[in-house]
């Protein structure tokens, strides 16, 4: 089955905002089964807007047009779309009784004339009932055709798909399609490929695709059966297969999961605690950690000592290493997680230390060189890297290699989670 996207509004157009909801469509549909071969984005014009709705009538199974719901004169996607697929708009009283509700029970008390527009639905549309906002979604269904409009906002689309499109969509579908995402740290790309060569060359179902991520590749598996059941039974030995091919490096197999909640979980397991200290990151590591809900129960505090005096007063590292080999080396990094440990009576801390550029390399100390130490029971492992890329490039792969770096120093004290 083919769907394709359309996005509507000419602030994509002009870049004033990121079109965010094209990926999480993209992904979901994916997740689906469903192949998508073209996506449009085109401004308010209706002209452009309806050739582009026949064009994609004209190749695909279901359209999903996003964008262009709301009150004011330059919203026309549900007009346009009506217009193009030959149906007549109506009021819906139960749309408008829901706009009603929506206005009661806001700041703005009073309803202008033009949002009554949102209550005129294509006859004989299903109407998805919006909980965010006044704009519904809309199903329209024609000559084993469907057309999906969709809010634009992000906070009413996402939930809007996730309860009511996502549902529909799966019925459409003759086979369950299910996924399981393996996500594995410290491999490139091309290793990861390199390892994975024979059962790529050999797949039919489930099939594997890898996804680059910063310092990370996920590799989705995706099978296709008559039931949940049965596509879980063909999924199973290949996921398998993929950890004893992996090793440590799978830190996790959920979709949702990411590497820093995968090692506030680990944390959590062992009942450690854990700070941070960081220079060229200033903060980031800290900041990917506390945004794991929960966080709370394992982290201490980070400390951000982007100055020679700051990790001398707070970390306690020595003016004599400093001095002798200043603050991006290896001594530095050490005694800085060790420093950290102390200051905050914290079980481990991961500590950072490099050159994020793009100035101040030397040919000893190019730009890019980044040490990251882990202290834990009273032992410190240091690490060396040389990242590729600009300043947020670096500060980004630093971030990542340290959260993998801290997972792995609990995994090897501790054995295998």
């Amino acid at each position: 089955m083919v769907v394709e996207l359309i996005s509507v509004g000419t602030e994509l157009l002009l870049g004033n905002i990121v079109n965010t909801n094209a990926q999480f469509l993209a992904e979901k549909c994916a997740l689906l089964g469903l192949s998508m071969y073209h996506q449009t984005v085109v401004g308010d014009n209706k002209e452009r807007l309806a050739q582009c709705i026949r064009t994609a009538l004209g190749r695909a199974d279901v359209l999903i047009l996003t964008g262009g719901l709301g009150p004011t004169e330059d919203d026309l996607t549900k007009e346009v779309c009506a217009e193009v697929m030959g149906f007549p708009l109506k009021e819906d009283p139960h749309t408008r009784e829901r706009i009603q509700e929506y206005f009661n029970n806001s700041v703005y008390k009073k309803i202008t004339e033009n949002n009554w527009k949102q209550a005129m639905v294509p006859e004989g549309a299903k109407v998805l009932d919006n909980h965010n906002g006044t704009a519904p979604g809309l199903i329209l269904e024609k000559d084993e055709t469907s057309a999906i409009l969709l809010p634009g906002p992000p906070n009413e689309l996402y939930p809007l798909f996730y309860e009511q499109v996502y549902p529909y969509l799966q019925s459409l579908c003759p086979e369950k399609i299910i996924s399981r995402m393996v996500k594995i740290c410290g491999c490139g790309e091309s290793m990861v490929e390199e390892k994975i060569l024979d059962l790529i060359d050999s797949q039919t179902n489930p099939t594997i695709a890898t996804y680059a991520k910063t310092g990370e590749v996920h590799l989705r598996v995706t099978a296709k059966a008559p039931n949940a059941d049965a596509a879980e039974k063909l999924i199973k030995p290949v996921v398998k297969e993929l950890k004893r091919r992996f090793g440590s490096n799978v830190y996790s197999v959920k979709e949702d999961e990411t590497l820093e909640m995968a090692v506030v979980r680990l944390l959590k397991k062992h009942e450690l605690t854990v700070t941070t200290a960081e220079s060229c990151t200033g903060g980031l590591l800290a900041g990917r950690i506390v945004n794991v809900p929960g966080a709370s129960e394992v982290f201490r505090e980070g400390f951000i000592t982007y100055s020679n005096k700051a990790k001398r007063k707070i970390l306690d590292v020595n003016k004599s290493t400093l001095k002798k080999y200043g603050a991006v080396s290896k001594e530095t990094a050490k005694e800085m997680a060790a420093g950290g440990a102390f200051a905050a009576d914290a079980d481990i801390c991961i500590a950072i230390t490099g050159l994020a550029g793009p100035d101040g390399g030397t040919e000893e100390k190019p730009v890019g060189l980044v040490y990251m130490a882990c202290y834990l029971a009273g032992n410190v492992t240091v690490e060396k890297y040389q990242f590729k890329g600009n300043r947020n490039k670096v500060r980004e792969q630093s971030v990542v290699r340290s959260l993998d770096f801290l997972r792995r120093t609990v995994l090897e004290y501790y054995g295998k989670e």
